[in-house]
């Protein structure tokens, strides 16, 4: 077993190692006898773990409550003076995440056959991986020449049920009754309330005009591929920069930086909006020869700092490729980079870009140059020659003639096709930033291209082995985001348990720490009271509220009425003791709570009759079930319900409105709380607010976790803290 090295500071007094190795065991839910040695001096101990372990350690038991004391917990830098590597050679690493993804991509795979054994109708729906009883609305051509199919329920007035597939998501149609395989692949490419548009490269041929159709999600190979091929590449890596980037990141070598780069005084002007943080992160990313972090909490503006980390790496003459693992996370940065009169240019499908930012894409800017409107001509010319070569004629043609026809047909497509590469070549030449999600970087398009700087945005939101295929082509890079938050899914239980779930990110910040990374401090988002609890568990306190938010309310806003609701930026609602149980959903695991959903959707009732806008309220449950549970009663009791977003924790990350209502749903008797144990979805769950926090659930239930036991003493102590029979 390769190991890491856990320091564990600020232990209670007179402790011993039994009692070390329980705190260590039962707080991050490890197996006891995977533990090495441990040494313990004083209220230090130093315990050796299985080096894959070292990232989530850090994470679970850092500020964990042992006895009366908490713990700090770090992974020290061994005594040669350099990190300690990860496993003992780059090989074992990478075929270690292989063989891991392998396993997440079978589990994937198997999950959906047995979703789609399982269930049909409605109860295909619940799972939010499908949609069944569809039919087509509309047909037409989009970019590229893709067909653009619409699709909604029979009945025109019916709104599509909740559902997890948005734009950009991989999906097959299919007709109901049919098999999968025999459906059409694509990708959504837009949703409203009733109707969703899936991009495909063919119009279906279906069996009737009005033959009834499903949705299914689907499992994308070619991203598991480019990453299976990426590990592959790093593995081989000799002799090459690649090769040192593979040193540094699997910490056989420490990171280097240039000189303490300064903003120039002719740059200041454009960087005046960003505070000390986010400069001083601009400057540690600039510096970096190998790798920096910028941690960004939320609301603290991360996206703009990484558009001008992105916009001064160009202005001295930089190539950059910007990604993140979604689609929304790269046209965000997109538009940022946009706005600041960056040249990007974004690859991907089309449907899976926003609209607004259409214009952008390879295939927009390739389709509308002079060049491809002359191919199209030639293509054109080229049919009729291959027609009329193939045509019958009662006059015999001249020897040879046909195949001339034939000839300069092919002739004539050749060109085209040049033309189309040139210009495919001529419009990448010309973009300062290649803008791509992390799996969407199709090496046909790009080519052999290098570049100077690859940033990653939202880094802690997927898997390693997909950031290798960017660091593929880049002399260093940048990673952002915030391993505070939720981390990628896993479905495989068993690559979940090697930690497959641990990002680079997570793992480079427990190797190299302070060293490489930049934390943003000043957040743009919450009132002070809804951030507080936050910034004290998971980021030491530091993080403060920029004075353009520390006191505002919903009262505030424009038309609301001044009253308790709107006057207070965070409640509290404790079920405790009410009844209100929560309930397994027939199928599935997923749970709900029908006396907490009534209890949720009179306290919106209350916002509206507050005069809050509907488009300013959003409703989040970290459970499925209970999201349709509110998607239905709220539509149908509050005047405007279809304006409320509701959707789970982890659908809604990255997203904030003026008011949130959280629905926690557990309440039992043993205590048992599920999946809320990960404290990072409820800090995603949070800090989703600006000016009002609502949070509905059991004390009883939630108040055995330290974590809940510290967030309820923090809404007693502001004031907060109400009891289910005042709302009644």
């Amino acid at each position: 077993m390769t190991t890491a090295l856990l320091t564990l500071d600020a232990l209670p007094p007179k402790v011993g190692v039994g009692a070390i190795v329980r705190f260590v065991c039962d707080t991050a839910g490890v197996d006891s006898q995977r533990l090495g040695k441990v040494d313990l001096a004083g209220r230090r101990a130093t315990v050796e773990v299985p080096a894959e372990w070292a990232a989530r350690l850090v994470r679970l038991l850092d500020g964990a409550r042992f006895n009366e004391s908490n713990v700090r917990a770090r992974c020290d830098v061994p005594s040669d003076g350099g990190p300690k590597p990860v496993r003992p050679g780059s090989e074992d690493h990478f075929a270690r995440l292989a063989r891991l993804l392998r396993l997440e991509s079978e589990a994937a795979a198997e999950k959906a056959r047995e979703d789609a054994a399982r269930r049909t109708g409605e109860a295909a729906e619940r799972t939010g991986e499908s949609l069944v009883g569809l039919v087509v609305r509309d047909e037409e051509t989009g970019l590229g020449g893709r067909a653009l199919v619409t699709l909604g329920k029979r009945d025109v007035n019916r709104r599509l049920p909740w559902t997890r597939l948005g734009v950009g998501s991989p999906v097959v149609l299919s007709e109901e009754g049919a098999k999968a395989a025999l459906g059409w692949r694509g990708v959504i490419a837009d949703r409203s309330a009733n109707t969703i548009q899936v991009a495909l490269a063919d119009f279906p041929e279906l069996s009737d005009d009005r033959a009834t159709l499903r949705l299914d999600a689907s499992v994308d190979e070619i991203a598991r591929q480019r990453q299976l091929d990426a590990l592959s590449r790093a593995t081989a890596a000799r002799g090459e920069r690649l090769a040192e980037l593979v040193r540094v990141l699997l910490g056989e070598r420490s990171p280097k930086f240039r000189d303490a780069t300064r903003i120039e005084t002719a740059e200041r002007a454009a960087t005046s909006l960003l505070n000390d943080s986010q400069r001083e992160a601009v400057r540690l990313a600039l510096a970096a020869g190998d790798v920096a972090i910028i941690h960004g909490p939320p609301g603290t503006g991360k996206t703009t700092t990484v558009a001008e980390l992105i916009r001064q790496a160009v202005a001295r003459g930089e190539k950059v490729l910007a990604c993140a693992p979604s689609n929304l996370a790269v046209d965000n940065v997109l538009e940022r980079l946009l706005a600041l009169n960056v040249r990007a240019v974004r690859l991907g499908h089309p449907a899976r870009v926003l609209p607004e930012l259409r214009a952008h894409t390879l295939d927009l800017l390739v389709d509308e140059h002079e060049d491809v409107r002359l191919a199209r001509k030639l293509v054109q010319q080229s049919r009729k020659l291959f027609d009329k070569a193939g045509k019958y004629t009662r006059a015999k043609p001249a020897p040879g003639a046909r195949r001339e026809m034939r000839d300069e047909a092919k002739a004539l497509l050749a060109d085209a096709r040049r033309l189309e590469a040139q210009t495919v070549e001529q419009i990448l030449d010309g973009a300062d930033v290649l803008c791509a999600t992390l799996t969407g970087i199709d090496s046909e398009v790009v080519g052999r291209r290098r570049f100077d700087l690859a940033v990653i945005d939202e880094a802690c939101q997927t898997v390693e082995p997909a950031c290798w295929i960017p660091l593929l082509r880049a002399e260093r890079v940048v990673l952002a985001g915030d391993h505070c938050q939720l981390p990628p899914t896993i479905v495989s239980v068993e690559a979940a348990r090697e930690g497959f779930g641990v990002s680079l990110l997570e793992r480079m910040v427990a190797m190299h720490g302070a060293t490489i990374t930049r934390r943003l401090d000043v957040q743009y988002r919450m009132h002070a009271s809804i951030a507080d609890f936050s910034s004290a568990e998971f980021y030491d306190g530091t993080l403060a509220a920029h004075d353009s938010v520390v006191g505002h309310l919903l009262a505030d806003l424009p038309g609301v009425e001044s009253c308790e609701l709107t006057t207070t930026p965070v409640e509290f609602i404790d079920t405790a003791g009410a009844g209100y149980d929560e309930t397994q959903e027939d199928e599935g695991a997923s749970r709900l709570n029908r006396e907490e959903a009534e209890l949720v959707a009179k306290r919106v009732a209350a916002l509206r009759s507050a005069r809050v806008a509907a488009r300013d309220i959003a409703v989040i449950s970290p459970y499925a079930a209970q999201v349709r549970l509110l998607r239905d009663r709220i539509d149908a009791a509050i005047e405007a319900g279809d304006a409320i977003e509701i959707d789970t924790v982890d659908g809604f990350q990255g997203r904030e409105k003026e008011a949130v209502v959280i629905s926690l749903v557990r309440s039992n008797a043993t205590g048992d709380i599920g999946f809320l144990a990960d404290t990072r979805r409820m800090n995603v769950a949070l800090t989703r607010a600006r000016r009002k926090l609502i949070v509905i659930g059991d004390s009883a239930t939630i108040g055995g976790q330290a974590f809940y036991g510290r967030f309820l003493e923090h809404v007693e102590r502001i004031g907060a803290y109400r009891t289910v029979w005042e709302e009644c």
